[in-house]
């Protein structure tokens, strides 16, 4: 009996354990977010979505009207537009990152998000990926290794055509 035991404790721990994986994500238009759930989906993930405390309007996405609040935050590179909730993301492994491609980087709502975990992300696998009209997704992945070298970072993903 003392051997039938050890045997499974001993193959239990050969097992590799399950990654828990989630897919956080912002979107101002819709199209991240069906990405974000197509993602989800094919890793079996648990979904999550940054909203901001004041929903963004069609005037406030304007690009092309310099007084439009995302131009205003992105020209502002200390800009942290204020979210509804964190989520704990302790219990993840791997977090995929989603965000439409603002200016060329992730919007600074993005950085507000991980600004509030950033304690809790580090040592964990994050991947950002994009949705975005004409835009890669290298300027962004740039962006946020330099601005947070202490994260583990992996390639991005651009997902236009999902």
């Amino acid at each position: 009996m003392k051997r039938l035991i050890m045997a499974l404790v001993c193959a239990a721990m050969m097992m590799p354990m399950e990654s828990k994986t989630l897919v956080a994500y912002f979107s101002a238009t819709g199209t991240t977010k069906a990405a974000a759930a197509k993602l989800a989906k094919e890793h079996n993930a648990q979904l999550w979505e940054i909203e901001p405390s004041e929903p963004y309007t069609a005037a406030d996405l304007d690009w092309r009207d310099e007084q439009s609040r995302s131009s205003k935050e992105m020209n502002d590179a200390e800009a942290r537009p204020s979210i509804k909730q964190c989520t704990d993301v302790t219990p993840y492994d791997t977090l995929y990152v989603g965000f439409p491609i603002w200016w060329g980087i992730c919007p600074r709502i993005i950085n507000t998000w991980l600004e509030n975990n950033l304690d809790q992300l580090a040592g964990k696998t994050l991947i950002p990926f994009a949705t975005s009209g004409s835009s890669g997704i290298g300027e962004a992945e740039v962006y946020l290794k330099k601005t947070y070298p202490s994260l583990k970072w992996q390639k991005g993903l651009l997902l236009n055509k999902r």
